[in-house]
C-alpha cells in the first residue's frame, strides 16, 4: 500500500511513555494516529473496550502493552479482529531483551535464540509468538527493547529525589535505549516494512554498568555521587521485579537492526542521552 497523508492510519495500544513519543513522531510524519491510554481522554484517545472500529480502519498497529500472567490483553480481546482487519499491513510489538535471558555477560544479537530464565521473559516470548502468527499475511516487527530512559525517566530523577543508589556489580552491564530513538526507529520500520516477521533490537551501542551511569548523571547535575553499595547488600531490599532485571547479564547488539532500517542511534551511548535529557528538562520542551 502506498501511504499518503490521507490513508496512513496508526493505532497504538498503550499511549504511555514510549507510545506517546511514537504517536507524536507519526503525526509529524503524516499519519493519522489514535491510541488507547489508561485514565486519559483527548483527541485521538479511545477507550480500550471501544477500539474495534479503530482496528478496522488502521493501516498500521503498534502494541506497547506488556503481557500479564493470563496472557496478552490486546490479543485476548482483539486477536480475531486484528487478523481480519481489511487495511492492516503492518504490526509492531514492543517486547523486551529479557527474552535472551542470562548470557554471563556475553553478546547477543537479533539472530540469537531466546532463552529466558524468568517469568517476565517467558511471558514476553509467548506474546512474541502470538503476534508473530499474523506474519502469514501482515508484516510483523518484534521490537526487543533494552532499558528505556528519557526525560522524566532517568538517573536524574533518582538523584534529585535523593533515592539514587550506586550499586556495584563489576562486569554486569546493562543496555539502554532513549525514548526518542525508539520513536524514530519505529517510524523507520514502518517505512521499510517487508513480508513476514522481523526481530529488531533496540539497544544502544555501549552497554554500561549501572553505577557508571549514575556517576555521569551526578556529574552533569553537579551533585555528589551516591556512596557505593555492593550488589549483595542492595539485593536484600530489592523488589522481585528489580531482582529479575539484575538476574540477567548480557550485552545486546543492534547493528543488524540499524542496517535493516537504515538508521543510526541519535543517542548511541548513555552520555549523549543524559546530556539531551538534561537540556530538554531544563528547557521544559522537546529538543
Amino acid at each position: 500500500m502506498q501511504l499518503t497523508k490521507t490513508n496512513a492510519r496508526l493505532l497504538i495500544f498503550g499511549l504511555g511513555f514510549c507510545g506517546t513519543a511514537v504517536a507524536r513522531a507519526a503525526r509529524e510524519a503524516g499519519f493519522a494516529v489514535s491510541g488507547t491510554a489508561r485514565g486519559r481522554a483527548g483527541c485521538g484517545i479511545v477507550a480500550f473496550e471501544e477500539a474495534a472500529s479503530e482496528i478496522e480502519a488502521a493501516t498500521h498497529l503498534l502494541s506497547t502493552v506488556p503481557p500479564g500472567v493470563q496472557g496478552d490483553p490486546v490479543l485476548d480481546r482483539y486477536g480475531l479482529a486484528i487478523a481480519a482487519a481489511p487495511r492492516l499491513g503492518w504490526i509492531g510489538y514492543f517486547s523486551s531483551t529479557a527474552v535472551y535471558g542470562d548470557r554471563g555477560g556475553a553478546w547477543v544479537d537479533e539472530d540469537t535464540e531466546p532463552a529466558p530464565n524468568g517469568d517476565r521473559g517467558r511471558r514476553r516470548l509467548a506474546a512474541e509468538a502470538r503476534w508473530s502468527a499474523f506474519a502469514d499475511h501482515i508484516s510483523v516487527d518484534i521490537f526487543r527493547l533494552a532499558g528505556v530512559y528519557g526525560p522524566g525517566r532517568s538517573a536524574f530523577d533518582d538523584l534529585r529525589a535523593g533515592r539514587a543508589r550506586r550499586i556495584i556489580k563489576p562486569g554486569h552491564a546493562f543496555g539502554r535505549i532513549h525514548r526518542d530513538d525508539i520513536a524514530a526507529a519505529v517510524l523507520a520500520a514502518m517505512r521499510k516494512s517487508g513480508a513476514g516477521r522481523r526481530i529488531l533490537n533496540f539497544a544502544d551501542d555501549e552497554p554500561t554498568e549501572s553505577a557508571v551511569v549514575v556517576e555521569e548523571a551526578a556529574r552533569l547535575l553537579g551533585v555528589a555521587v551516591p556512596p557505593a553499595l555492593p550488589f549483595a547488600a542492595a539485593e536484600k531490599a530489592m523488589s522481585p521485579m528489580a531482582r529479575s532485571f539484575w538476574a540477567d547479564n548480557r550485552k545486546v547488539a543492534s547493528a543488524k537492526t540499524k542496517a535493516a532500517l537504515g538508521i543510526g542511534w541519535r543517542y548511541p551511548t548513555y552520555r549523549q542521552g543524559l546530556r539531551a535529557i538534561l537540556t530538554e528538562e531544563r528547557n521544559k520542551g522537546p529538543l
